[in-house]
C-alpha cells in the first residue's frame, strides 16, 4: 500500500433487508404459538394444486427458561425439522404449554406438496413482543430470510 492511501477502503456499506415481520393475534397462548407457526409457514410456501400425501404427524417437545425463548426455540425447532425432514407444517395441536415447555403435535406434509416462495433461516429476539392484553395475546416476531 502506497504512503495516503492507508484510509482509503476497497468497499462500503450498503443497505440490506433480510427480515420479515410479522404480528399475530390470539385468544390465548396456544392459539398464539399456533397462530404464529402457521404464519411462518404461510409465508414460506404456498399449497400447490395435487392432493397432498398422508401427513405425518410428529412430536414436538421444548423447554426454556422463559416464555420469550420458549416462543423463539419453539420456531426455530419448527424450522429445523421443516428442513431436515423436507416437510412443511399445516397445523399444530399443542397439548401442553406453560411459561417454560410446551408439547405439541404437528401435522407435517411433504414439501413436495407445496411451492416454497422464501426461506426463513430463523426466528429471531430482535424487536420480538409477546404480551397479553385485555382482548388476548399478541405476537410480534422479525424472521430472518
Amino acid at each position: 500500500m502506497g504512503e495516503g492511501q492507508k484510509n482509503v477502503k476497497n468497499y462500503e456499506l450498503i443497505e440490506h433487508t433480510a427480515d420479515i415481520g410479522i404480528r399475530v393475534r390470539g385468544k390465548g397462548l396456544k392459539e398464539i404459538f399456533s397462530n404464529t407457526a402457521l404464519a411462518m409457514f404461510d409465508i414460506i410456501s404456498e399449497r400447490k394444486d395435487k392432493i397432498p400425501a398422508a401427513p405425518k404427524r410428529i412430536k414436538i417437545a421444548q423447554k426454556a427458561d422463559n416464555l420469550e425463548e420458549l416462543f423463539i426455540n419453539w420456531l426455530n425447532e419448527l424450522l429445523s425439522l421443516s428442513a431436515a425432514k423436507e416437510v412443511i407444517f399445516s397445523d399444530f395441536k399443542i397439548d401442553k404449554l406453560d411459561k417454560n415447555s410446551i408439547e405439541a403435535i404437528a401435522t407435517a406434509e411433504d414439501v413436495n406438496n407445496y411451492k416454497v416462495n422464501v426461506e426463513v433461516k430463523a426466528a429471531t429476539y430482535h424487536q420480538l413482543k409477546l404480551a397479553q392484553s385485555p382482548s388476548g395475546w399478541e405476537a410480534e416476531v422479525i424472521l430472518d430470510v
